[in-house]
């Protein structure tokens, strides 16, 4: 009691209770606490409902992203469908084939790298035009082969109806032919015939001599009775002779038919031996000159010229293969024939 006493007179003499202020201020700070507490636990029921929301609002995100994630596969298990089909395109789509095969791998790496996957979609949509595009050309080219097979059965049909007048023609020709060969061998033993009688003839007119002779189908007169040597000139002795076969010949065109192209062929022949003069630079020029001096000859003697023919042979189709003078002399000659133009 004493010191309680004497603290009252302490208090008493000056000195300040404390106390009442102290209990104010902790009263004040206990309330801010409080409040500090109140505000915290309802941040804490706001926050609570704002992460709430927001869970729900990232869980439906999370469902669109499974969905979105589910129908790009399903939109690639039908890109990839699709790019299956269209290996079944036609040979002549095998260079694209590489291509999209090479496509395919990226595709198939595109997993790890979705950036290029937009460039790979080009590329693919590119590639199915390309493919669409072949084959709308396959297509067409399938019309146009269709059309040429139509053309082909009309020609194939006409070919057969063209056929059919072929073996009517051939047929028909083959009978024409048969009666012109009967007709050409009438006319030819009909010329024959007439070659005979124009042999004979002659026989008759120029005797039987030794440098007058027939040979086959051929009168042969010796150049020597006709020219002399290594010259083509007729000989004046020669005229008689000449005058004989016009005569012969003159009348023989008045018992041949004048449908028959008869002609009569003068054929100048030499021997082997060389001629080499400024007139005559070779033996062919000098059969030829003296078978055209003969035909100029029977000509002028009223022999009609579209009747007669001259030929030169030179040396080169003897009758007598030896070297000898008289085989010489054998193959230096004229041949007459008659024959058909």
């Amino acid at each position: 009691m004493a010191s309680y006493g004497s603290r009252r007179r302490g208090r008493g003499r000056g000195e300040y209770n404390y106390w009442p202020g102290f209990v104010d201020a902790l009263s004040t700070l206990l309330l801010t606490i409080i409040f500090l507490i109140s505000v915290f636990m309802l941040g804490q029921f706001f926050l609570s409902q704002e992460i709430s929301g927001k869970d729900t609002v990232l869980q439906r995100l999370n469902r669109q992203i499974s969905e979105l994630s589910n129908l790009l596969a399903l939109e690639r298990s039908s890109r990839r469908t699709l790019e299956d089909n269209l290996s079944g395109i036609q040979a002549t789509l095998q260079a694209n084939e590489a291509d999209r095969a090479r496509l395919q791998g990226l595709l198939d790496s595109n997993n790890a790298e979705q950036g290029r996957e937009s460039d790979l979609n080009a590329r693919v949509e590119s590639e199915r035009q390309a493919n669409q595009r072949a084959m709308g050309q396959i297509e067409l080219l399938n019309q146009q082969i269709a059309a040429m097979r139509r053309q082909l059965a009309a020609l194939e049909e006409a070919l057969a109806a063209s056929e059919s007048r072929d073996r009517e023609s051939q047929a028909t020709i083959s009978d024409l032919g048969s009666r012109l060969n009967v007709a050409l061998a009438q006319r030819v033993q009909e010329l024959a015939r007439y070659r005979s009688d124009f042999f004979g003839r002659l026989r008759q007119i120029l005797g039987n001599r030794q440098d007058i002779r027939i040979v086959g189908d051929r009168f042969v007169i010796q150049s020597e009775l006709l020219f002399p040597l290594g010259q083509a000139e007729l000989r004046p002795e020669a005229m008689p002779e000449i005058d004989r076969v016009a005569s012969a010949i003159l009348e023989l065109d008045k018992d041949i038919p004048p449908d028959i192209p008869w002609i009569l062929r003068v054929d100048g022949h030499t021997d082997a031996r060389p001629i080499a003069t400024p007139q005559f630079p070779n033996n062919w020029s000098l059969s030829s000159a003296r078978a055209i001096a003969v035909v100029q000859a029977l000509a002028a003697r009223g022999i009609p010229p579209q009747r007669l023919a001259a030929t030169g042979f030179g040396e080169f189709q003897p009758i007598d293969l030896a070297t000898t003078e008289d085989a010489y002399a054998r193959n230096r000659r004229i041949e007459f024939k008659l024959t058909e133009r």
